[in-house]
């Protein structure tokens, strides 16, 4: 049987195939406030700028590909159980050939009604759509009649894949953390839900302020670091 392995992933390891970030000076990002275009408040008070944000994003997605570290991520499941969680809300995990990813921020290639926010609200996978890479806009609604809105989890929603990732590291003999900065929560305090004895690899050119006996910091780039990665893991029993 195989050992399990936990991959949690951010911004730093699609930026790599050049998808921008929170961050980037230079990015979709710069001419928008968050709270404008990630902010359920966003949404009620402009939808059709929220849509012609998400619509940007999603023509973006249609010109990059995965990049050499996805494509090693999706390669370590020739040896180990591998679960992806990431916080990531393009499709380049699936495409370099990953298959069991939790998506806990959402997906962008998706969409759903605009009243369907979670369990609570009658949320399921059989109200989301996969529209690709296409546009929607104002006055594009779902079989019930609401408003197609993205399938995104925007800041003050609820992450309701939560659960299923941190029971994912808490089975996890190891944990691998590639390209996040741990600032966001609750994906940041994801790896204290692993065990004791699992090892936890961080993968991040910067400084990383976890203080964790289990943690190896591998201070590089995600490309370059999960070359690194993949060699310490011939080591691993």
């Amino acid at each position: 049987m195989k050992k399990k392995l936990v991959v949690l992933t951010g911004a730093g390891v699609s930026a790599e195939s050049g998808v921008s970030t929170f961050r980037d000076s230079n990015g979709l990002w710069e001419n928008y406030k968050v709270e404008d275009v990630a902010s359920i408040e966003g949404w009620y008070c402009n939808p059709a700028l929220v849509l012609d944000f998400y619509n940007q994003r999603r023509a973006q997605l249609a010109t990059v590909r995965p990049n050499a570290a996805h494509y090693a991520i999706a390669s370590l499941e020739d040896e180990w159980d591998v679960t992806v969680i990431t916080q990531n809300v393009d499709n380049l995990h699936e495409r370099a050939g990953s298959t069991r990813i939790i998506h806990l921020h959402g997906e962008l290639t998706k969409v759903r009604p605009e009243n369907c926010y979670n369990d609570r609200d009658n949320y399921s996978e059989e109200t989301v759509f996969d529209i690709g890479t296409d546009a929607i806009k104002p006055g594009d609604l779902a079989p019930n009649g609401a408003q197609l809105r993205p399938h995104i989890v925007w800041f003050g929603e609820a992450v309701p894949k939560i659960e299923a990732a941190i029971d994912a590291v808490e089975a996890a003999d190891i944990v691998l953390i590639v390209g996040t900065s741990l600032q966001v929560y609750p994906a940041a305090g994801l790896y204290r839900y692993a065990r004791m004895d699992a090892p936890i690899y961080i993968i991040d050119p910067k400084d990383v302020s976890v203080r964790d006996s289990r943690l190896t910091h591998i201070k590089d780039v995600a490309t370059k670091g999960m070359e690194t990665f993949k060699n310490l893991l011939k080591s691993v029993d």
